[in-house]
């Protein structure tokens, strides 16, 4: 007697069996120039903001950068994770978790320098947060998706607390582009009149040296939560 496995389920075993590995790049992606910023296994590549090695806070978990506050309550040190290059113009796309009550954000243009102690003295912010239930939430300009505390998303397009969101950043020439689970959040061009103002309506007027540098490094925040970053890739422009 003859069996036939019905053509949905067919192409189900089909989708199945050819979804992508975490953590790699396609023929595609290798081709047009991408580069994985995190290989899925350990944190080379990656270093604590102004320490030689990333901190032992920052694991690799079901294959994803883990910030793990249990071991920085255990004696391992915390910290901003960055990337060891700096980069321009370029897109760059990842996927983050954030735990409940959760605060992160990814950081760009990141000036590593003896005179700022922290990442975000120089490096404007793409919000990473559990919307719902952080104070933040409540706070305009400091929702996912936003460029923090300098300019609104045009939607809300985040994920509930436990689901995976998917970025891409764009900065080419200074020009900022961010989407959110495929929904563009926010459009601006760093130096402009426009940028001037933003920064000049923000906590960051005062801070010499914040958005000013066109070329600089990216980083995970540690912001005392726990978050989860992984397919993190970049295609330089």
């Amino acid at each position: 007697m003859k069996h036939f496995i019905p053509v949905l389920a067919l192409s189900l075993i089909t989708v199945s069996t050819s979804a992508q590995k975490l953590n790699t790049l396609t023929k595609q992606e290798k081709a047009a120039g991408w580069k994985l910023l995190f290989n899925g296994a350990n944190t080379d590549g990656w270093h604590t903001y102004q320490k030689k090695e990333a901190s032992a806070a920052w694991k690799v978990e079901d294959g994803a950068l883990a910030l793990d506050q249990q071991a920085k309550k255990n004696g391992a040190p915390g910290g901003d994770l960055v990337t060891n290059d700096e980069y321009e113009n370029y897109e760059l796309t990842l996927e983050w978790k954030i735990s409940e009550g959760g605060n992160s954000g990814i950081i760009f243009s990141v000036h590593e320098a003896p005179e700022f102690s922290a990442t975000y003295l120089t490096g404007p912010e793409m919000q990473v947060l559990d919307d719902a239930k952080h104070k933040d939430g409540k706070i305009v300009k400091h929702n996912s998706g936003d460029l923090y505390d300098l300019k609104k998303s045009t939607s809300f397009a985040a994920k509930p607390v436990g689901e995976w969101n998917k970025v891409k950043i764009r900065k080419k020439d200074g020009k900022l582009t961010f989407w959110l689970n495929g929904t563009k959040t926010v459009e601006t061009t760093m130096g402009t009149d426009e940028w001037k103002e933003l920064v000049a309506n923000s906590k960051f007027k005062t801070w010499k040296g914040f958005g000013e540098y066109a070329k600089g490094h990216i980083a995970l925040q540690d912001h005392g939560d726990g978050v989860w970053y992984r397919n993190i890739k970049i295609l330089v422009l």
